[in-house]
């Protein structure tokens, strides 16, 4: 068989069983991986040293140690209570939830978010009497939401700044224009309205008594040399080739040095064991999946196509990219889709003489936030079911969708409607 079918065979069953068995995910993109190096569709060393984007993956291992570490510092838990204490009615404190578990997803990655915020929540809705169904639902579309904005926010925000050659300041400001964070915040006020109608109820008086006590402000001073050093990555390291990762991890072992010797909260096993390496295996994984099909040429093959679809129309190339991306992104993992679609969706840009920002960000929008329409489209959705029905709450896709539908809808429209006025001229 020829290495192009063999590497688009692979990658189909591979993708397929993501979707059917997600929690082997990882065992599923390794051994698919092996497959291409066993058959020679790709050799060992071009797939371990060209393929694999290491240092995306630097930055993603040592994000996670810092936000771990973050978490074990009880800011977050500390601030959940200090906002909640501040509003005036449920409604207010539930939206505050939302709102800080978005904010907090900017920097740490949004599974870890809402497992801090759900005993908050669950503690909340028990308080006042009512179900904690919406409130969570609600926390985890703000997390998944907001995990787009920033390059340490979410995998595919980090394979965006790795393909774009993006440092963190980029998010913010690119090539001199509103970038992607400006988009998002836009599709998080519209969307928090939303869920302001949909918890408008909920008007009871709260109390709170505080009880969580900051232990140290270490992991966030590290989080913010984190961001200050990243708002260098493009003018140290052009290329996006080794200091992103290189410097996350220094950061990550100081403060795994510091936790040992001085904050001493528990092992530093126990640190590492709490690190997602399922979706670590799994980004290698699929890095050298797509770099099967991209040296098979069928990367070019799919751009062609799109390119024959939308001819020379600008705004009908952003906007197949963008439904396209949240068909696919409710039901399927987002990040293999996003390694095969930033190539493509770079070559349509050149291709209709669009602005490739336009399209890469709509890219991004619709693969992250098309995850929010279904229970299955976003890992942090799937913990939050798991929660709910740990407390005796079952949740289908029609409650799912109660919640999800309006917010997912409202978000992308309104981050959609900004790139495109700013971008689309």
């Amino acid at each position: 068989m020829h290495s192009a079918w063999i590497s688009l065979f692979v990658f189909i069953v591979c993708y397929i069983l993501f979707t059917v068995f997600p929690s082997r995910r990882a065992w599923t993109a390794c051994v698919g991986s092996a497959l291409l190096i066993f058959t020679g569709v790709l050799k060992w060393n071009d797939a371990l040293f060209r393929v694999v984007n290491w240092n995306v993956m630097g930055l993603f291992v040592g994000t996670l140690v810092l936000a771990e570490l973050f978490m074990l510092s009880k800011v977050p838990a500390a601030l959940a209570e200090w906002f909640v204490d501040k509003s005036r009615s449920a409604c207010g404190a539930m939206l505050a939830l939302c709102a800080l578990s978005g904010i907090i997803s900017i920097f740490v990655e949004n599974v870890a978010v809402v497992l801090l915020m759900a005993p908050v929540a669950l503690s909340l809705a028990k308080r006042l009497g009512i179900s904690p169904v919406p409130l969570l639902l609600g926390i985890s579309v703000s997390s998944n939401l907001q995990g787009t904005a920033t390059m340490t926010g979410d995998p595919p925000s980090m394979i965006l700044a790795g393909s774009m050659r993006m440092g963190y300041l980029d998010f913010f400001i690119y090539h001199g224009r509103p970038s992607i964070f400006f988009a998002v915040q836009i599709g998080a006020l519209c969307s928090l309205l939303v869920l302001a109608v949909l918890f408008r109820k909920h008007r009871t008086l709260v109390t709170v008594v505080l009880q969580e006590k900051i232990r140290s402000w270490m992991p966030s001073t590290l989080l913010a040399l984190l961001i200050i050093g990243l708002s260098f990555s493009t003018i140290i390291d052009p290329t996006f080739s080794w200091f992103a990762g290189m410097f996350t991890l220094i950061l990550a072992l100081l403060g795994g040095v510091w936790f040992k010797l001085i904050a001493r909260w528990g092992t530093v096993k126990k640190i590492l064991q709490e690190i997602d390496w399922d979706t670590t295996l799994f980004l290698i994984g699929v890095f050298i999946l797509v770099g099967g099909l991209t040296n098979s040429g069928w990367l070019q093959r799919i751009a062609n196509g799109m390119i024959y679809i939308v001819g020379t129309n600008t705004v009908l190339a952003f906007t197949i990219v963008v439904l396209v991306s949240v068909a696919i992104s409710g039901f399927v993992d987002n990040v293999p889709f996003l390694l095969i679609m930033m190539p493509v969706t770079q070559e349509l840009a050149q291709k209709v003489a669009a602005p490739i920002p336009l399209l890469i960000f709509g890219l991004l929008i619709g693969t992250c936030l098309g995850g929010n329409l279904t229970p299955i489209g976003a890992s942090v959705n799937v913990v939050t079911l798991g929660i709910l029905k740990k407390h005796g709450y079952s949740i289908g896709f029609r409650e799912f969708f109660s919640v999800g539908l309006p917010f997912t809808m409202a978000a992308i429209l309104s981050s959609c409607l900004f790139v495109l006025w700013i971008w689309g001229a």
